[in-house]
């Protein structure tokens, strides 16, 4: 399959705004960060922080489910679901293991956002590194599997009395302060170029109504 002329196939589907927001979009997108939350028992919390991997321009998510299912609340997401790419942990014996496992074996470092005897304060943090950023519930915190293979333990300054934020604003001040930081460095932490057609290719069949049946179509021919 020739992909760039697949694209141009899709394209002729497409407006020229919306072809140019993926330019734009994807322009500011990123692995060099990802994301993953452990056993969210409210539903709303997870799709409010793949809400703000995509306003952050992180391209991953990883939905660890171990104890609670994930079930995604659109009224909360805004259609994150369709730009942000989740990866979804719920068919193993021990799927906290297994997330750790696969997100390991892509080059990144294991990252608790929780209080810890040996933590790092969020401006302190090495945005260098590929870093996988694990979430756990206000109620229960992360498990004990990934404390144990953490590789750095990250702490949001706090001034008040309560121990810590609602998961998704933990989420949102993290993203924002290690992607602005990273945006200003000179690490490489924009997309392939395969990458990005493989998203372009992505976004448009689901952008368009027939997307799936031209995307057959152009396949069998």
């Amino acid at each position: 399959m020739d992909k760039n002329e697949l694209l141009c196939e899709l394209n002729k589907f497409l407006s020229a705004d919306r072809i140019k927001t993926f330019e734009a979009v994807l322009s500011n997108r990123t692995r060099h960060f990802t994301v993953a939350v452990e056993n969210m028992f409210q539903s709303h919390n997870a799709s409010a922080v793949m809400r703000n991997c995509d306003c952050f321009g992180i391209q991953d998510i990883h939905v660890i489910a171990n104890n609670n299912a994930y079930e995604l609340s659109k009224d909360v997401a805004m259609g994150a679901e369709k730009w942000v790419d989740m990866h979804s942990y719920d068919r193993k014996d021990n799927n906290s293991q297994d997330c750790i496992d696969t997100i390991k074996s892509q080059g990144f470092q294991i990252v608790a956002t929780t209080p810890h005897t040996n933590d790092v304060l969020l401006p302190e943090f090495d945005i260098t590194k590929k870093s996988a950023f694990f979430f756990g519930t206000e109620r229960d915190g992360l498990s004990d599997i990934v404390m144990d293979q953490a590789d750095v333990f990250l702490r949001i300054p706090m001034y008040g009395f309560t121990e810590s934020y609602n998961i998704s604003v933990s989420a949102a001040l993290v993203l924002h302060d290690v992607v602005t930081r990273l945006k200003k460095s000179k690490v490489n932490w924009h997309l392939s170029d395969e990458e990005v057609l493989d998203k372009k290719i992505d976004w448009a069949v689901k952008s368009i109504r027939s997307g799936e049946q031209i995307l057959k179509q152009f396949l069998s021919s």
